[in-house]
Parts: C-alpha cells; sequence; structure tokens
C-alpha cells in the first residue's frame, strides 16, 4: 500500500518483511500502490509541458496543448504500468531454477515496490529541464537498484550469493526497459512539442 513509500526509503530490510507478509495480489497492488505512484511522473510531466513547456536552446520554450500532452500522458501512463508487469516477469524467470520459485503474483509486486524510487524520481518534471531530470533518473535507478539487492534475498527466500544472478539479470533488463520507457517518453513528448512548435 502507499502506506510502504516511506519504509521503502527510510528502512527497506523491515519494510520488505513486512511487505512480505502481507501477501498482496497483483490487484491489490496496482490498486494501492503503482496506479497511485505512477500517476507522479505522469501528471508532473503533463503540468510541466503544459505549463513551462520544452526547452529547445536559445530561450524558447514550448509548452504543449492540452489535448495533445494528454494524450501523450495515457500512453505515457499505461507504458509504466506495463513494465511494471514486465520487470515482474524477468524476475520470475530469472529466479525459476531457485528450489522455493516465486510466483508471478508475488514477482510482479516485488516489482511494483522496487519500481517506488523510479515513480518519485518523476516529481522534477513539473519543470522539464534536461538536466535535472536525467540526475532523477540516475539518483531514482541508484535507489531502485538498492531496494533490488537488499530486497531479493529477503523476499524470495534465497542467499545473497543467489539473488547476485537474479539481481544482475532484472538490473540489465531493468535498465532496458527505463531506457525505452525514456526514449518513448521523449519521442512522444518531444513530437507533441513540435507539433505545437
Amino acid at each position: 500500500m502507499i502506506h510502504h513509500v516511506w519504509g521503502l526509503l527510510a528502512h527497506p530490510n523491515r519494510e520488505w518483511r513486512q511487505i512480505e507478509h502481507e501477501g498482496e495480489s497483483v490487484v491489490e497492488l496496482y490498486a494501492h500502490h503503482v496506479l497511485l505512484l505512477a500517476l507522479v511522473p505522469v501528471v508532473c510531466a503533463f503540468i510541466g509541458t503544459t505549463t513551462f513547456g520544452w526547452h529547445f536552446g536559445e530561450g524558447r520554450y514550448v509548452p504543449l496543448e492540452f489535448t495533445t500532452a494528454l494524450t501523450l500522458a495515457i500512453v505515457f501512463y499505461l507504458a509504466i504500468l506495463g513494465a511494471v508487469a514486465l520487470v515482474g516477469t524477468v524476475l520470475h524467470w530469472s529466479a525459476r531454477r531457485f528450489p522455493s520459485r516465486p510466483s508471478r503474483n508475488r514477482c510482479i509486486t516485488f516489482a511494483g515496490y522496487v519500481g517506488t524510487p523510479m515513480f518519485l524520481s518523476g516529481i522534477v518534471a513539473l519543470y522539464p529541464l534536461v538536466w535535472l531530470c536525467s540526475l532523477a533518473i540516475v539518483v531514482g535507478l541508484c535507489y531502485t537498484a538498492y531496494l533490488l539487492y537488499v530486497g531479493l534475498p529477503a523476499f524470495f527466500n534465497i542467499t545473497r550469493k543467489e539473488s547476485m544472478l537474479v539481481f544482475s539479470t532484472t538490473m540489465a533488463i531493468g535498465v532496458l526497459v527505463l531506457e525505452a520507457l525514456l526514449a518513448i517518453t521523449v519521442v512522444l513528448w518531444g513530437y507533441g512539442a513540435m507539433i505545437v512548435g
């Protein structure tokens, strides 16, 4: 639930144990966590691009029209929701060789919580400066990697050594998913700016 946000940021070890004991389903995860937190980057990007606009150099800012920004925000939101399920599926595939192989439901739940820092880093899109957004993404990705590293052994009942294979596979594919999302975002929001400009 949304109350796990502070726990994951402040004391992740304890929070992972609590999340594990709750045994949430994917529907509950999406309803109480992902659907809400995925709105952070989407709404912030919508506000930032309609209020301030994209900066294309030489002091020129191009704000998006409301309908264009709304359409792009919906596509962006759906892509984020799909990315959580994809990373959860990758986790499930990576953990296939463990004796206590976690269910796909459990893996998607884990992925939804691991992505919390990435969701929160979207706040900086309120004022879309490229360097600031890039910095926020790097910070969010680093803390996401930390949550993944800390959470894997506890959440999947595996040793730290076993978790390193899952960690490296998930991070590699997760970074590719992130890069794809960022590319889609830049293309879509930039395309919207070109229509307006």
